[in-house]
């Protein structure tokens, strides 16, 4: 029998909470070299690209393959999003797939949660933190709410190219969290927060990296091509690099490759992965003045370890609809 989740079923089961712990064992088994990630692997069709994203966590026992389409069309000619995803996750020992859940929402919690296990390791540690979100799109609340389980936040700084849109976001929010929020005309503003998230699409830096103040940490996830970038050279090379995978900031964050194809940096400036962090094998943060960025590209262990969450969780709660394929 095969499970089915829908975005909803998904939804009821998983929270950040605990899903940042098993992210964050995922991460440290990528470390471990217990983890099996293959390369990403995209396929150009007609009318989008669709995107295969297995891995295998041999602790977790958590295999799985996440399905995502960015197909642009969809809006218009199908009423149906530009990006759609599902996982399929299987047995270890059969490979039988035993659950299809929708992709969506997992992968924005498990997003979210990557930042927040980041900022665990990275950011300060003190009372009263403010945070600051660059762009309030799907993911700036995921952000929100991760940081938010990492450290004391008692203040957001929120930023949109769109006041409306920021406008929005604080009011959609302002119940679920109890914060002050203020709204930014300027991403300037945003600078004076402890902690930063940089969530837009934008395709070039959406703030002066010279006005960072000693001290900051930044979650950098927009971005994901080799041309794009949301941070600019200058907070780059005044900071500690972090990223969630070396391949994959070599190959596709233009936060990281930009700076270093103008040889602004060295890549040796690439100081460690998360789950090195995690694992200890590299310090985390060692002073207060001290600025650090963690790049996250998304990596398929994220999704597995999700995946495998949600699929206990909703055996165990009795959700979703059992069928024979």
């Amino acid at each position: 029998m095969t499970l089915i989740l829908s975005q909803k079923e998904v939804a009821q089961v998983l929270n950040m909470k605990d899903c940042m712990q098993v992210v964050e064992s995922g991460f440290l088994e990528f470390d471990q070299g217990t983890a099996i990630q293959p390369l990403r692997n995209n396929i150009h069709s007609d009318k989008g690209i669709s995107l295969y994203m297995p891995a295998y966590l041999g602790k977790m026992k958590a295999l799985a393959c996440k399905v995502v389409t960015v197909f642009k069309g969809n809006p218009t000619d199908y009423k149906m999003p530009v990006i759609l995803g599902k996982v399929l996750l299987q047995d270890p020992n059969t490979g039988a797939v035993i659950c299809i859940m929708d992709g969506s929402y997992l992968t924005a919690v498990r997003t979210g949660a990557s930042s927040g296990v980041a900022t665990k390791h990275l950011a300060q540690d003190k009372a009263n933190m403010v945070a600051g979100i660059i762009g309030t799109g799907v993911q700036a609340k995921m952000q929100l709410a991760a940081i938010a389980e990492a450290r004391d936040i008692k203040k957001v700084i929120v930023y949109d190219i769109s006041k409306v849109a920021a406008q929005e976001f604080v009011k959609e929010i302002n119940s679920e969290f109890v914060m002050d929020f203020e709204i930014a005309n300027h991403p300037d503003e945003v600078l004076k927060a402890d902690i930063i998230c940089t969530v837009t699409s934008s395709p070039v830096p959406v703030f002066d990296g010279n006005k960072i103040r000693p001290g900051t940490h930044i979650n950098a996830i927009g971005s994901h091509t080799p041309e794009t970038r949301e941070i600019d050279s200058a907070i780059v090379v005044k900071s500690k690099f972090v990223g969630d995978s070396k391949e994959a900031c070599f190959s596709e964050a233009g936060d990281f490759i930009i700076p270093l194809g103008n040889k602004e940096i060295s890549e040796s400036h690439f100081y460690s992965e998360l789950g090195e962090i995690i694992s200890n094998k590299k310090a985390g943060r060692v002073s207060s003045d001290e600025i650090t960025i963690f790049k996250s590209t998304g990596l398929a262990i994220q999704d597995a370890a999700t995946a495998q969450l949600v699929y206990e969780k909703a055996m165990k709660m009795g959700i979703g609809t059992e069928i024979e394929i």
